[in-house]
Order: C-alpha cells, then structure tokens, then sequence
C-alpha cells in the first residue's frame, strides 16, 4: 500500500522547499517556495511523534552536515540522508544515526555509470544492502527518463528503465526518484513515470515530484497497485503550503497501517 514518506530538504543549513531543476551554483538561479525557521531537528521529532519512518534527509550543496547530525540525533537510526555520499563518507554517516544512506552522484564518475563505486559503497557499508538507497532522480528526456546528477542539472548515461531496475536492485533496499521536472512546482506528478515505477520495481520506491493534493496519494496507489510511495513537499502546510494538510498525510498512513 502506498504511504506518505516525508522529506527534510537542506540547503545552505536551513530547511527549504526549492524548485528542483532551478538548482546550480549560481545562487541567482535559485528558485525558492519556502524557507523555514525552524531548524532539521524539529521536523525530525515531529516525523518521530508521528512515526512517519522511511523520511529522507537531504543535503543540497555544503553547509547543511551540522543540521542533518541534529535531525539524526533527534530519530536515531530512523531516518535516510542523502548527499555528498561516497564509499569513503557512507558509513559515518551510518554511525552517526542514518538508518540508511542514499546515494547519485558518486556513482556517476564524469556522468558515467561505475559498478565498482556501488560495489565500494556496499563494501564500505559492510556488504549490507539493507543500508542503502539508491537515487535515481531524473529527467525526462524524450520518451524516457535520464538519471540526473550534479544538484539534478548534468544527466548521466543510465535510463530510467526496467533494465536498470533489475540491474540495481541486487545492490540496494529500495529507490528514491526524483522526477526533477516536477520537483518543487505542484502542477502534478508524472503519473506515466509513477505507473512504470509499479511495474518495474520489486524493492520498495518513493516518488518524489509535483505532489499538490491529498488525492495524490490516492492517484499513486492506482497508478502502482500501491507499490511506490510519496513523498510531498512543498504543498505540505508545514512547509508553507496550501495544498496538503501534514495531519492529513498522517491519518492516511494510519489508516492503511489499520487495514
């Protein structure tokens, strides 16, 4: 069944809704929906208070490591956290309270994918797969989709398709995607990337991108026979939006948990 998985986005040491493909670094180019104060470690008590497990901490850019520490210490070994993951980082970051540790770029030497640097981060991790999330977030480019690196703005040479589906599964506990189009506007997921996902994926997976409603979640356990989960952002009240009430989010997941 599909659940709400919610996210902690870090950017600059503060908790920020951005829209994703406006991410560079050139600060001018940034576009913004919401920049919080109140720090990670708030919202990681209140996914605790509601035992909303699954949620991802995500680094975008530097500055943001003493404010994912405190969101980790604040759910010890219950949240994921995601960027500037490498073989030489994964497991400090493991044994500084991530449950799991979610990882793009490093895999991507020169926009190119490299076996050898997932199988040196699942040795780093002590050969435990269960530690690790792969994220495939991407662009749609044509008839398919293109995992995009580099803050979502260089696309690689891995499609987002049942081929890499099945070729990464064996090396990971589930996938995070990003549909890095969508990310941040609220005009809609990708309902065709969604309903592929359903098909190709046996490991759990979380849609990221374009959630507005509650209804979402609702339109994603059809399009996937309730094999993707969602993750909303930037519609979320406590993120200063007007689309989606958190409380409401967290009643849905009570009750497909009842069911």
């Amino acid at each position: 069944m599909t659940k709400f998985r919610p996210c902690i986005d870090l950017h600059s040491g503060q908790v920020k809704q951005i829209v994703g493909g406006s991410l560079s670094t050139i600060a001018s180019e940034l576009q913004t929906n919401h920049i919080s104060n109140l720090p990670a470690k708030y919202f990681a008590g209140l996914y605790r208070k509601h035992a909303l497990s699954g949620a991802h901490v995500i680094m975008l850019g530097p500055g943001n490591e003493v404010a994912a520490q405190e969101a980790l210490a604040a759910w010890p070994d219950e949240l994921q956290v995601g960027g500037g993951m490498t073989a030489d980082n994964a497991k400090l970051w493991i044994e500084k309270g991530a449950e799991k540790v979610i990882i793009t770029s490093y895999l991507f030497p020169d926009a190119r994918f490299s076996l050898d640097r997932l199988e040196a981060v699942i040795k780093a991790l002590d050969n435990d797969v269960q530690k690790l999330v792969i994220d495939l977030s991407c662009r749609k480019t044509g008839a398919t989709w293109t995992v995009a690196m580099n803050k979502w703005q260089t696309l690689t040479d891995m499609k987002v398709n049942h081929e890499t589906i099945q070729k990464l599964e064996p090396y990971c506990s589930e996938f995070l995607i990003h549909a890095t189009d969508n990310e941040g506007l609220q005009r809609g997921i990708d309902e065709e990337l969604v309903t592929k996902l359903g098909q190709w994926c046996t490991k759990p997976v979380t849609y990221a991108g374009g959630g507005r409603h509650l209804e979402d979640l609702t339109l994603v356990e059809k399009l996937s026979q309730g094999k993707v989960d969602l993750t909303i952002g930037s519609a979320l009240d406590i993120f200063g939006g007007s689309g989606v009430k958190f409380d409401d989010c967290v009643d849905w997941n009570g009750q497909r948990a009842s069911r």
